[in-house]
């Protein structure tokens, strides 16, 4: 539990210096589709209620709890950046960052990065991504 709590608190961190700059605000039709394109993605390639997750520096594969989805949501461009805390076993915290495109009036997930809050942030630096929540 302790472990947790510092990896919540430096999501925390992440997501309150993350301010949206210009964005226009999504409705709540939108944020409803694309909270719900992602978490259909993670249920539909979740095996035994976990979510498997490649660890290509490890060689390894991960098999996930989800625990929460967070409710920021940014764009880039005409794309979109959703995340959702796992837990890992042994009781880890994993950030899970979910890019999703429009199709077919909906949302698809095409791309996932864990752990790796240091693309947002450079993304959001740049001005290549705004919180539109």
């Amino acid at each position: 539990m302790t472990t947790r709590i510092p990896a919540l608190a430096a999501v925390f961190l992440l997501v309150a210096a993350i301010q949206p700059a210009h964005a226009s605000a999504l409705s709540l039709g939108e944020k409803a589709a694309l909270q719900a394109a992602m978490q259909s993605h993670i249920e539909r390639r979740s095996v035994d209620g976990r979510f498997p997750l490649l660890d290509a520096a490890a060689g390894e594969v991960q098999l996930l709890r989800q625990r929460a989805a967070h409710p920021v949501i940014l764009r880039m461009g005409e794309y979109f950046i959703l995340c959702s805390d796992f837990e890992a076993p042994g009781g880890a915290g994993v950030n899970v960052d979910f890019f999703l495109a429009r199709r077919d009036g909906g949302y698809v997930v095409f791309a996932q990065q864990a752990e790796n809050h240091e693309l947002l942030q450079r993304l959001v630096k740049a001005g290549k991504a705004e919180r539109v929540d």
